[in-house]
């Protein structure tokens, strides 16, 4: 998965594991273009490849080009983001001209951009599109009331006591079941209520300042709003506590329990779920419970917590996640906590941006129709589906190979990879959003009726055969994922996408790094990792591995995690090994199976330099290409707490410290920084 922060509005299907760029064809030209050649222009020649990769391939680029005061970090994820921002700007602007029919993703998305860059109609509305939900929190007098609330937060999307959802049966994948797990925080995740180091305590004291200030302009008293803010803050901590921590969550057995409506009453007798699904219109008498645990926890704070407390909750909760679609004094302060403080981002981005960013989560198919219409023609989704194949083939290869695999478990493996479908560039059929009443008006409801569609999309699948065709991205993201439910890779048009660049102006060397390696490859390695390899060919969670294929997995596997742990980020901090495992072990896998499957390509035989680099020298600098991004401390440290991907320099550094050819390559010895000796490098895949 590529490691920026939209990636974690991600759709759940069983979970999706991603990365990024791709691309190929027959043949390319020399690299060398307009903008001269797409690396050797970003090399930092005062490092030296052996001791800190990264820096030696892109610091030239990150020095030149520092973090802009409205972004949290930058680099080429930001350079693709703007060349599509573009592209989706101009769609929309054509389609608020147009004179389009109702319900025409034309008429839907020219309507929502329009509402939404209105800041005019948007500071008179104000707070009054959630007038009615506020109102509703602010009349509950009982527990009952309160679990009413909780409930229709699911359907009005605002973080309430815990989640529910619909998604496929992990142990049957050709079902849907609905699912229930931890949630309720306004903090990224339970280690902020609790850390003691001193970048955590300040965000921690600064959050109840936060939630007064929101509070204050809700309620027009600063006096009660201090004082709600702080019982907010000790009953989410108490929430908090009962939270799995994020390398718990990676165990798929550990967080599936299957229960009837009749044994969930047992667990939660304060919520009566009969009357829950009915409300949710989930047809259902059975349900996934993640952590049972924290539904406990749940079902004594709706005893034990004060009802005027839970009231000041949920009205926090409703106006924080609103507030980017609201007044200018409630985004400003929401922007404030979320962005400044806890990513350290200096302003906001512009309108525009932010607009297109709610229209892509409002009405992605939509813009995505029009999107691959204009900027991705059937011949290039062609050239990238050949690539993928190519990729496909040679780690069929690898597995046969393997010799700490025992053959039988092979067979199994190389089941699954023949199973793997592979979607590339767009879907076969669009989601049809002509029943989502989008209009000028008010850009907050939009906003809203989006988040009602989808949550009826959701509960519709219910009883329904799977649609193996869905796609949980739209086109023109820039990123990619694994499905293990489905036993796919999915690869929207967006992540084929080198800035600046056509795809004749970048030589295969370049290209099998940059997307092979870090996309197609870094994909198909997640449906074996440590978390995909439990889930059959068919995307059930089954485990079809030997004992002592798995003993020797997961001894390679702990050898990865200790490496990963022992790394230092901002002076004092280290990853967690753990909790970033599976994309460790994709990022490893990606690079060394794309690099064989580069070995065929006519580029690597004929063995010439191009801007005085070799092609494996060019294939290795094109993976690091890939991941030229720097970002703020701040988010850095935030990033450590929150997401299951090592720190972006670790992506590369991490990786080619293990990889034998890397090391022949670059002429790296045992005076190096990243020097391992030939014993310690990790090998799985």
């Amino acid at each position: 998965m590529k490691s920026f922060f939209h990636c974690f509005t991600l759709l759940i299907l069983g979970f999706l594991v991603s990365c990024k760029d791709s691309s190929t064809s027959t043949s390319f030209s020399n690299s060398v273009g307009n903008l001269g050649d797409i690396l050797a222009s970003h090399i930092d020649s005062t490092k030296v490849p052996g001791d800190d990769f990264f820096e030696y391939t892109n610091g030239g680029w990150l020095k030149a080009n520092p973090i802009p005061a409205s972004e949290s970090g930058w680099g080429i994820f930001n350079l693709v983001d703007n060349e599509n921002y573009g592209r989706i700007k101009k769609i929309s602007e054509d389609a608020t001209n147009s004179t389009a029919t109702k319900g025409t993703p034309e008429q839907q998305i020219g309507d929502f951009f329009s509402a939404g860059m209105d800041s005019a109609a948007i500071e008179k509305n104000d707070l009054s599109p959630l007038k009615e939900e506020l109102t509703n929190i602010n009349n509950c007098k009982s527990k009952e009331d309160i679990i009413q609330r909780i409930i229709y937060a699911q359907k009005m999307g605002y973080t309430s006591g815990f989640n529910m959802g619909v998604q496929q049966d992990l142990k049957n994948s050709n079902r849907f079941i609905v699912d229930v797990s931890q949630g309720g925080l306004g903090l990224p995740n339970r280690d902020y209520y609790f850390n003691t180091d001193e970048r955590t305590k300040k965000i921690r004291a600064a959050y109840p300042i936060h939630m007064a200030k929101m509070l204050s302009m809700v309620y027009g008293d600063s006096s009660k709003a201090n004082k709600m803010s702080s019982a907010i803050l000790q009953l989410e901590t108490d929430m908090a506590a009962s939270h799995k921590k994020l390398e718990e969550l990676r165990d798929p057995y550990a967080n599936y329990h299957k229960m009837g409506v009749t044994e969930i009453n047992k667990l939660t007798p304060n919520l009566h779920w009969a009357e829950i699904m009915k409300t949710l219109q989930f047809n259902v008498d059975t349900l996934i419970v993640d952590q049972p645990l924290y539904l406990q926890k749940i079902n004594s704070l709706l005893t034990n917590t004060p009802i005027d407390t839970w009231k000041a909750y949920l009205t926090w909760h409703l106006v924080s996640s609103f507030s980017p679609y609201l007044s200018s004094k409630f985004d400003k302060e929401h922007f404030h906590f979320y962005s400044e403080i806890l990513r350290g981002t200096k302003e906001q981005r512009p309108r525009w941006k932010r607009v297109l960013d709610a229209q892509e989560n409002t009405l992605g198919d939509a813009l995505g129709q029009l999107f691959v219409k204009e900027f991705f023609p059937e011949k290039t989704k062609k050239r990238y589906e050949e690539l993928t194949e190519k990729i496909v083939e040679t780690y069929r290869e690898h597995i046969q190979k393997l010799d700490w695999m025992s053959d039988s478990t092979k067979q199994k493996a190389i089941k699954k990879l023949n199973a793997i479908t592979k979607k590339v560039g767009y879907p076969s059929k669009w989601k049809d959003y002509s029943s989502m009443n989008i209009n000028r008006d008010s850009y907050c409801t939009n906003v809203m009726e989006g988040i009602k569609w989808q949550f009826n999309y959701m509960s519709s699948k219910l009883g329904k055969p799977v649609d193996r065709t869905e796609w949980g991205m739209t086109p023109q993201t820039y990123n990619a994922y694994y499905n293990p439910s489905n036993n796919e890779i999915v690869l929207p048009a967006a992540i084929f996408t080198a800035p600046g660049y056509k795809d004749a102006d970048i030589d295969d060397a370049v290209i099998y790094g940059y997307v092979g390696a870090s996309t197609i490859g870094h994909e198909l390695t997640h449906g074996f990792d440590d978390e995909g390899r439990q889930y059959d060919e068919k995307g059930n969670l089954n485990n079809w591995w030997s004992k002592e294929d798995e003993i020797k997995f997961k001894a390679k596997a702990d050898l990865l995690v200790d490496q990963f742990n022992k790394f230092v980020i901002l002076d004092s901090l280290h990853p967690n090994g753990r909790a970033s495992l599976g994309e460790n072990i994709a990022d490893l896998g990606g690079i060394v199976i794309a690099l064989d499957a580069f070995k065929k390509t006519k580029q690597y035989q004929e063995g010439k330099s191009i801007g005085g680099l070799t092609p494996l020298q060019r294939y290795f600098m094109g993976y690091a290409y890939g991941w030229m991004q720097t970002r703020r401390p701040e988010t850095m440290a935030s990033l450590l707490l929150t997401d299951v991907h090592a720190p972006i320099t670790l992506r590369v550094n991490g990786p080619m410290s293990n990889c034998d050819e890397w090391y022949s390559t670059f002429k790296v010895s045992a005076t190096n920084k990243m020097y391992r000796d030939s014993l310690s490098r990790v090998r799985i895949w």
